[in-house]
């Protein structure tokens, strides 16, 4: 679908739209990571509350531990802010580690373990397990953020400021699609906007969802602003502006970025490579066809058929990790015979055009998720609680040992 361009800039819009939401809502909170996007569109809700007179602004942070120190630095220099209401959260939280099949997820400020930084020493951090009510142990990042969301809103409406845009990546600009052309994901109609629940009385909006890189850096400049000096590294560390990311590295995406920690922080790097395991072949392999990038390396030769080669693979996985696998390959064979995909009918160069696109089933796909350790993420599949407490149960089983 093509993009519609509007008259007014980036900056005058991304103003006018955060005023909308202070007109409706009494509280506004940030969504904040450290990362650019986060820091402008905090910057952008402070310059509108205190022109309005309706300071603090509240700002989220998850502290996902095994972060660069300057991300950090910087989070203390916002959050040291008078007019900025901070929740600094230092809980356990389950996270994605796709640098190692024995161990495919990590528990961030994880009790009885030597951490990769300590911890914050800041009024607004909150490491007590029985603060929030809902909370539960090693939670994902996915199952936080809407419940915090629920819980800071139950008493007046609050808006939530998510500095996510289109220009960066796919699944960004569908998230902002969504929101526009389903009118129930839309608060009001407002098509930079998401209501998780009918009930909620929190929203989400996106206000610099139309942004570009240039625009980010353009605002950061022009007004003098503070911002995480980590892109200053990267930027001298040779890396383009696509691979500048300050999110936590070890996810099936982000793994890819694994390599720049230790030339922009080895000291950091020397921690981490003790804390998460796989770390270190991580930031060795990660972008290679060794790992089903760039197309990987073909089918091996001892093999005659893709489907020979996934079988090979599920067979040398640890039981439990492979039950996971089996479970979603079967989930998805069996979806796509329903819809009964003509594949034979489809010549060999077009299927592989295909695939790439997700549009046709194949144990190519198959063999490229299993080299990748994706848990078939690129078949498809998202989180599932079920398969992450599984694979949790069976670590604290072995670990006690």
């Amino acid at each position: 679908m093509p993009k519609t361009y509007f008259k007014t800039n980036v900056y005058d819009a991304a103003i006018e739209r955060i005023n909308t939401v202070f007109d409706h809502f009494e509280r506004v909170c940030v969504a904040f990571s450290g990362g650019k996007d986060s820091t402008v569109t905090l910057h952008l809700a402070l310059e509108v509350a205190r022109k309005r007179g309706k300071t603090p602004v509240h700002a989220m942070l998850i502290d996902l531990e095994g972060q660069y120190k300057a991300t950090i630095d910087h989070v203390f220099e916002m959050f040291s802010d008078p007019d900025i209401k901070p929740w600094w959260i230092c809980l356990p939280i389950n996270l994605r580690n796709a640098c190692s099949v024995h161990h495919p997820y990590w528990c961030a400020w994880e009790p009885g373990g030597e951490w990769v930084r300590d911890m914050p020493q800041h009024p607004a951090v909150i490491n007590d397990q029985s603060f929030f009510p809902w909370y539960q142990y090693r939670m994902e990042f996915e199952e936080f953020v809407p419940r915090f969301n629920e819980w800071l809103s139950k008493d007046i409406g609050t808006a939530f400021l998510v500095g996510i845009r289109a220009d960066e990546s796919m699944n960004r600009y569908k998230a902002v699609r969504k929101s526009a052309t389903i009118k129930k994901c839309a608060w009001n109609n407002i098509q930079w906007s998401s209501k998780f629940k009918k009930k909620d009385k929190s929203v989400s909006f996106y206000p610099i969802y139309d942004w570009r890189f240039e625009d980010i850096w353009k605002y950061i400049g022009e007004k003098n602003l503070s911002y995480n000096r980590l892109y200053d590294y990267m930027y001298l560390a040779g890396y383009p502006p696509v691979e500048m990311r300050i999110c936590q590295p070890y996810g099936d995406d982000q793994r890819k970025g694994l390599d720049m920690f230790h030339k922009i922080e080895p000291e950091t790097w020397f921690r981490i490579v003790q804390r998460v395991e796989g770390a270190n072949w991580g930031a060795h392999y990660a972008k290679q066809k060794l790992m089903g990038y760039k197309s990987g390396l073909g089918l091996p030769p001892t093999f005659s058929t893709w489907q020979q080669y996934a079988e090979f693979m599920l067979h040398t996985m640890p039981p439990d990790w492979r039950a996971i696998y089996d479970r979603r390959i079967k989930v998805f064979l069996d979806w796509w015979a329903e819809h009964e995909y003509p594949t034979n009918q489809v010549p060999d160069k077009a299927k592989r055009r295909l695939e790439g696109k997700k549009k046709v089933p194949s144990w190519r796909r198959i063999c490229m998720s299993i080299i990748k350790m994706d848990m078939g993420k690129s078949l498809s599949f998202g989180f599932c609680r079920k398969d992450t407490d599984r694979l949790i149960d069976i670590k604290n089983k072995y670990d006690n040992l």
